[in-house]
């Protein structure tokens, strides 16, 4: 970037500046002068802060190596834990507490269900996502593998009948199942009425039933006698039975059925980090564009489908009317998050007064909840927060100090921009082992904002291997999900968050399911997160969330939180147990050869699109042609996997170097579809991407805390200078 304009004591770039003033500002009577002026001031108070605490991580780290590496031939685990304490790696727990949150919207709070993650940089995933607060389940479940094609049942082409009859008998046993009759099934329904007080379905052999439990009947379109939707509620969700006897789908079905509609994804994480390549002003500038149209409530996005253009904007809100006969409005989208960058990386859009970059954490904060405070001020006909919140996800924090130093971030950006304290709510994710083992002490931090926490696996598997990196050969990774420490960890977010009295205040939330074209087996594995305590889990997909809402009805959340504050917290001894290999001897020179190919591929798969065209998450097919939604914490465990590997010897440069061209060849193969893709083939001395994701292996050790972003962040750079 070869230019700045000078605004407050900050060198701002243009398009940056041109934004906040002309697009951001109008509407907020805040003067430009003295947003800057606060950006300033509070990038002088806080940046010493956030550079203290990384040269903080920096040092724990030191320590850790030295003490794997005099210690690896003898290891001893309560000599390990005592160390931990000693050098402040581990935390002394406080005395019990409470979380006191308030002000915190029905969605996050007493609701539960699933939770998209989008690239906010991309219009149309946004919008898909925020509008995914009500899905199709026969959409759903006919455009998937939920059910299989056999004996004729295909998904493609014309409408099948044959497998639309399957789809309405799902939707039927859905019915049955958690919206029963009194007597006989909505299988034998040939129409729905409503009463003055209740649902009344007359069957196939002329008898007039109703649901066993009628207050499940909330709402209703059209007439009494013959209602086109009828919004029913269970366990805090709704699902409506949509009847049109005249559509393709209808006119097949006795009562005219034509869809259940069902709240799906209730809350959406617009994300500026993981699932986005934003690594200068222009990129950043785009990320915050399409915020604002979010909160503004004017985002659109125009494409072509199907050879015509369509056009893409925000859901209304849907209006009913009760059985008494008054307006009964349901939120048309999904209650969104932020995710804003955490705490290492700095972004060239802003210069601070000696010419360094600044915390893009500290900018995102600020940037976002300005662009938040059109919603909160009523500057748009579609609200996020009715109770007036700014929720926003702070990812990759290592420890205490690192939550209240966000705290303390979120606290200046309420006094700089006029806001009310603890407008601004925090979401921890718990996916780094400094904060794992020291959650309760985390949410301390933060314990008057707080209303979400979860965990990661890939991100937290990433930091696991970085932070033993000296020890030892770690597990090979289908091995390592299935050491004890996981299972401990998964228990121990949960039992954390319980204690802390999350349940009804606040979110506790499990990982994605990373297969977006195997609903089936998502349907058949995902129950187990509401199952295990989690209110809320992470979806690919809207189809992905209307299915995965099935599995919260299928567990009332709450009850079983009510159940689990009674059982023994999760061993910590078990989560400090390291995932090393039991005997990095027995591993052949094949299986050495088959996870370094696995690896390899994966990292140019996802590095490539990254670089090449700044996609930050995308459905990468993996070494077996299946698709997997990746991002930058997938990669993240794939560079350290092979980092350690080469470390401890069981491999080296020379065989990296050959299986990265030979994966090259593949991921070339997998993307020759694409006009847009340049091979890495014959390239690998000119192509920054592989050259990129190459060096995240061989110089994984030396990344900090074992992330990605500073050499994904420095390639794409190079590549856009070049270009």
């Amino acid at each position: 970037m070869s230019s700045y304009t000078d605004r407050a004591n900050l060198k701002v770039s243009p398009i940056l500046a041109e934004f906040i003033e002309s697009d951001v500002l109008p509407g907020l009577k805040l003067e430009a002068d003295s947003f800057w002026k606060s950006l300033a001031n509070v990038v002088d108070d806080l940046t010493p802060i956030n550079r203290r605490l990384l040269t903080e991580r920096d040092d724990i780290q030191a320590k850790l190596d030295a003490w794997n590496l005099a210690n690896k031939e003898c290891f001893d685990a309560a000599a390990y834990k005592s160390f931990l304490y000693e050098i402040g790696y581990l935390v002394e727990e406080g005395d019990n507490f409470t979380i006191t949150t308030d002000n915190v919207d029905a969605e996050i709070a007493r609701q539960a269900g699933a939770q998209l993650v989008v690239p906010t940089s991309n219009a149309r995933f946004a919008l898909n996502a925020t509008n995914a607060r009500w899905g199709s389940l026969y959409d759903a479940v006919y455009g998937t593998d939920v059910i299989s094609e056999d004996g004729g049942a295909h998904k493609s082409g014309p409408y099948n009948r044959l497998r639309g009859d399957k789809v309405i008998k799902f939707g039927r046993d859905l019915l049955d199942k958690y919206f029963p009759l009194s007597k006989g099934s909505h299988t034998d329904v040939v129409s729905y009425q409503i009463d003055a007080t209740c649902l009344t379905a007359t069957l196939d052999n002329g008898q007039s039933t109703g649901l066993r439990d009628q207050q499940q009947c909330v709402g209703f379109k059209g007439d009494r006698s013959s209602p086109t939707s009828i919004l029913l509620l269970h366990n805090g969700l709704h699902v409506a039975i949509e009847i049109d006897p005249t559509s393709p789908v209808g006119r097949t079905d006795k009562a005219g059925v034509a869809d259940l509609t069902m709240e799906a994804a209730l809350t959406a994480i617009q994300d500026f980090e993981d699932s986005v390549a934003a690594v200068d002003a222009e990129d950043k500038v785009g990320v915050y564009r399409n915020w604002l149209g979010l909160m503004k409530g004017d985002l659109s996005e125009t494409f072509i489908k199907g050879g015509k253009p369509m056009t893409r904007s925000l859901q209304a809100d849907l209006s009913y009317k009760a059985l008494d006969g008054s307006e009964l409005r349901l939120h048309g989208r999904s209650l969104l998050f932020c995710r804003n960058v955490g705490h290492l990386m700095s972004n060239p859009a802003v210069l601070d007064s000696n010419g360094d970059e600044i915390q893009e954490g500290i900018m995102d904060a600020m940037i976002c909840v300005l662009i938040a405070k059109h919603d909160l001020i009523g500057n748009s006909d579609y609200r996020n927060s009715r109770t007036g919140s700014v929720y926003i996800v702070k990812p990759k924090m290592h420890g205490p100090k690192e939550a209240a130093f966000a705290n303390t971030l979120f606290n200046r950006v309420e006094d700089e921009l006029g806001l009310e304290r603890h407008t601004v709510k925090i979401g921890v994710m718990d996916e780094e082992r400094r904060t794992t083992v020291n959650l309760k002490e985390c949410i301390r931090q933060v314990k008057d904002r707080v209303v979400f926490i979860n965990t990661g696996f890939l991100d937290r598997t990433g930091d696991e291997i970085h932070t033993s990196m000296l020890l030892g050969a770690m597990a090979p990774k289908a091995e390592i999900k299935k050491q004890p420490w996981i299972s401990a960890y998964e228990d121990w977010n949960v039992d954390i968050g319980l204690e802390c009295g999350f349940s009804g205040k606040a979110q506790i939330g499990k990982g994605m399911w990373a297969m977006p074209d195997e609903m089936a087996e998502m349907l058949q594995q995902k129950g187990a997160h509401p199952q295990s305590g989690a209110n809320t889990a992470w979806v690919p997909s809207p189809n992905g969330a209307t299915l995965h809402a099935t599995h919260y009805h299928e567990t009332d959340v709450f009850k079983v939180q009510a159940t689990l504050k009674n059982r023994a917290r999760a061993s910590l001894d078990e989560i400090l147990t390291i995932p090393l290999c039991a005997d990095p001897q027995s591993l052949s020179a094949e299986d050495i050869q088959a996870e370094l190919d696995n690896n390899a591929q994966g990292i140019l798969g996802y590095v490539v699109r990254w670089i090449d065209h700044g996609v930050g998450c995308s459905k990468v097919p993996d070494i077996h042609n299946v698709g997997l939604m990746e991002d930058r914490a997938t990669l993240r465990i794939s560079s350290q996997h092979i980092a350690n590997w080469l470390e401890q010897g069981l491999t080296d440069e020379a065989q990296i170097n050959a299986t990265f061209e030979r994966m090259a060849a593949v991921v070339d193969q997998q993307n020759a579809g694409d006009p847009d893709y340049t091979p890495m083939v014959g390239n690998f001395a000119s192509s920054i991407a592989y050259q990129a994701a190459l060096e995240l292996c061989l110089k994984g050790k030396q990344q900090p805390n074992g992330y990605t972003e500073p050499l994904l962040h420095q390639y794409r750079l190079k590549l856009k200078a070049a270009s």
